[in-house]
Parts: C-alpha cells; sequence; structure tokens
C-alpha cells in the first residue's frame, strides 16, 4: 500500500516538474527572442549636408565690372549672379567680396589699354530712374533709363557697327549697335540721330541727341543685349 503510494507521488511530482521546466523553457525563450528583436530608437536625420561650395572669393577692385570679372574667370555672370544673389539694383562697389563659383584660385583682372578700349561706358551722365526688369503695369523695363536734360549729347558706350537708326515703335528715335561678339547695345528715346545705318563707331563718339517727352523727365533708354536675351547694363558699366 505505501509503495503504492509512493510510486503515484514520484509520478506526480515528475508531471509537475515536467511542466515546471517547461514553463521556464518557454519564459527564458521568450525573453531571449525579445532581445534579439529589439533594437533601441534613435534619432536619425535624412537631411544630408550640403555639399561645401567650389570656388573663391574676388576683392572687387576700382573700375572692375562683374562682366569684367566674369570674362577673367571664365564663368558666366549668370552663375556668378546665383552663387551670391546680386539684385538688379546692385553695382559692384571697391572692396567688396564676390564668390566666384568654380574657380580655384585669384586671378587678377587686368585693365591694359586695349581691354579699357573695349569695356562699355556709360552712354549719359544721369540718374537711373528705373532699373533693369522695373515694371509698369504689365511693360517690364529690358533696360535702364538714365535722367537726362533735353538734348544732352548721348554717346557710343562701346565700339560697333550701326545695324539700325531709325524711329522705332515704342522706343521712338533709335539706334542698336552690334559689338561683334554676341553683345548689342541700344538706345532709345531720342530727339535726333547722328549715326547711320552701316556706320562704324568708336567707343564715347556722339550718336545722338536725347529727347524730351512733353512735361515729362527727359530720359535715355539704354539696353544691353547678348545675342536676343536682355543684360543688366549695371553689370556691365562701371
Amino acid at each position: 500500500m505505501e509503495l503504492n503510494r509512493f510510486k503515484s507521488f514520484m509520478k506526480d511530482f515528475k508531471l509537475f516538474f515536467t511542466v515546471f521546466l517547461i514553463s521556464i523553457i518557454s519564459l527564458l525563450s521568450s525573453i531571449w527572442l525579445t532581445g534579439c528583436t529589439t533594437t533601441p530608437t534613435t534619432n536619425v536625420s535624412t537631411k544630408f549636408p550640403e555639399p561645401e561650395k567650389v570656388g573663391i572669393y574676388h576683392k572687387v577692385k576700382r573700375g572692375e565690372t562683374l562682366w569684367r570679372i566674369a570674362t577673367t574667370y571664365t564663368v558666366s555672370i549668370d552663375d556668378i549672379i546665383k552663387s551670391n544673389d546680386i539684385p538688379n539694383v546692385a553695382r559692384l562697389e571697391e572692396n567688396q567680396l564676390v564668390f566666384i563659383p568654380g574657380a580655384m584660385a585669384v586671378k587678377e583682372v587686368t585693365l591694359s589699354k586695349e581691354q579699357l578700349d573695349n569695356d562699355f561706358i556709360w552712354p549719359v551722365k544721369g540718374k537711373v530712374i528705373e532699373y533693369f526688369r522695373d515694371r509698369d503695369g504689365s511693360r517690364v523695363n529690358n533696360g535702364i533709363d538714365i535722367q537726362v536734360t533735353e538734348g544732352q549729347i548721348v554717346k557710343a558706350a562701346r565700339q560697333g557697327n550701326v545695324i539700325f537708326s531709325d524711329y522705332l515703335t515704342g522706343y521712338g528715335y533709335t539706334i542698336v549697335l552690334d559689338h561683334s561678339d554676341g553683345l548689342y547695345s541700344l538706345y532709345a528715346k531720342n530727339a535726333k540721330l547722328l549715326v547711320n545705318l552701316g556706320d562704324v563707331v568708336h567707343r564715347g563718339q556722339e550718336i545722338a541727341h536725347a529727347a524730351k517727352k512733353n512735361n515729362d523727365l527727359a530720359y535715355l533708354h539704354f539696353e544691353i543685349r547678348r545675342n536676343s536675351n536682355e543684360q543688366n547694363p549695371l553689370y556691365y558699366l562701371p
């Protein structure tokens, strides 16, 4: 009788121990698997740092123009404008730092007599009263308007060939010069034209007399174009 009880107890004990052991193993396995599948959370930035700009800073000297600087570094004016956020009304000032994209070394902007003779000059002396891309209703200014006195002498801003010298609707009496390198200059709102189609004019030569429009201010409308694209004259004038 006692032997049978002992055997029954051992049987129950083995069953209990087996269930307990299975529970322990199952719990340990669960903890281990949880540790393997859980990863710590970290703040990962998906914004990559912007690459550093490649280029140099050029210190502007007296008389240097954006056009001359761009020509020296063989960089387009548009690239320099975009890199420096230069507004349409801005002119370069002495000691101003201008970033030249893509340049590897600072260059000297040479101003030899030959190069100076090939640079642009102001066609008249006067205050700019309307700037490049200024709007007047639906009209957009493709150049600059320079206040003048009635009859003031207008000079060629650069040497070139006269390819237009006549009345032009919307422009009045107008002269257009071809500078033989893809650049053209236009002089409008004149009272009298002094050169004819086909003439070769030199920089600083008198080409027209400024007009006075009714009771308004007298002004010269001046444009510079590269092929058919309007350029900001202030980037070419010293």
